[in-house]
């Protein structure tokens, strides 16, 4: 029997939910109201009422080209999710569907990768480019922003997999399924709202990625993260026109997790009710 909440207590939760939300949102409707600012209005100080001008936006747009850094932002953030993709779902399976004693330690040491600082690797990986020719192109960024967001990606599908009954596998090898079409053909499709949710998470990960787009890029294949740091100078910051940089930036992905977060949602509580 569920329990009953008061009508006080819901009122309670609502207005807490709402505080938070604006809270986390501000920031980001803060920066698209002094996009429209000029330049002057921009470091006079707080003021939630701008004069509306696009003077910004034609600036952004005629100092640097917006186009070549979001087709650089399109295809970094979709081929490194598919990249990913093809990686963890097979290695997922197999944490799943055939463990071993080492399965839990590999899945801990895979997510220890992730607190470790960027920092901490940034020679390495900076010389590794360096001396393979990768610098500043679009497959280095694509291989790089892959492997630091593939332990997410593995842990995802792993748990996503957990709930799939193994029986359904075997009755598949039993009508004769070979390994790639039971993953194929019998796995993936139980598991699209679980897979559909993690591509949806990796490419956000990867088009918010601003560390090492900034390093290891520098005109070729800079995505809109570089795009919005051209805009900091050593003469200053010119908050106008950051802003309009940034929202002209963020905007792609927020009309996208705008139309998607019933699948986001979906995906992410996939398996949590029984």
């Amino acid at each position: 029997m569920a329990r009953a909440v008061s009508t006080q207590t819901k009122i309670g939760w609502t207005i807490a939910a709402w505080v938070v939300a604006l809270l986390i949102f501000f920031p980001i409707l803060y920066t698209v109201i002094t996009s429209f600012k000029t330049e002057q209005e921009a470091i006079a100080g707080f003021d939630l009422i701008p004069s509306f001008t696009l003077q910004s936006y034609g600036e952004v747009q005629t100092q640097n080209d917006y186009i070549r850094p979001f087709t650089n932002s399109v295809i970094i953030a979709v081929g490194s999710t598919i990249l990913a993709l093809i990686v963890a779902i097979p290695a997922a399976w197999a944490m799943a569907f055939a463990p071993t004693k080492q399965t839990k330690n590999i899945l801990m040491w895979m997510l220890s990768t992730k607190m470790m600082p960027a920092v901490a690797v940034l020679v390495p990986i900076y010389l590794i480019f360096l001396n393979t020719g990768l610098m500043d192109t679009r497959i280095g960024l694509v291989i790089i922003l892959m492997l630091m967001n593939l332990p997410i990606v593995v842990w995802m599908l792993y748990t996503y997999f957990r709930e799939i009954p193994g029986e359904i596998l075997e009755a598949a090898r039993m009508d004769g399924a070979t390994l790639g079409q039971e993953i194929v053909h019998v796995l993936t499709p139980m598991a699209v709202p679980g897979i559909a949710s993690t591509l949806l998470l990796n490419i956000i990960l990867a088009w918010n990625e601003a560390f090492w787009t900034i390093q290891l890029t520098t005109t070729n294949a800079a995505p809109l993260s570089a795009f919005i740091a051209s805009f900091s100078s050593p003469q200053g910051l010119f908050w106008a026109k950051l802003s309009a940089a940034s929202t002209m930036a963020i905007a792609p992905i927020l009309i996208m997790g705008w139309f998607s977060q019933k699948q986001l949602v979906r995906g992410l509580t996939f398996g949590a009710v029984k």
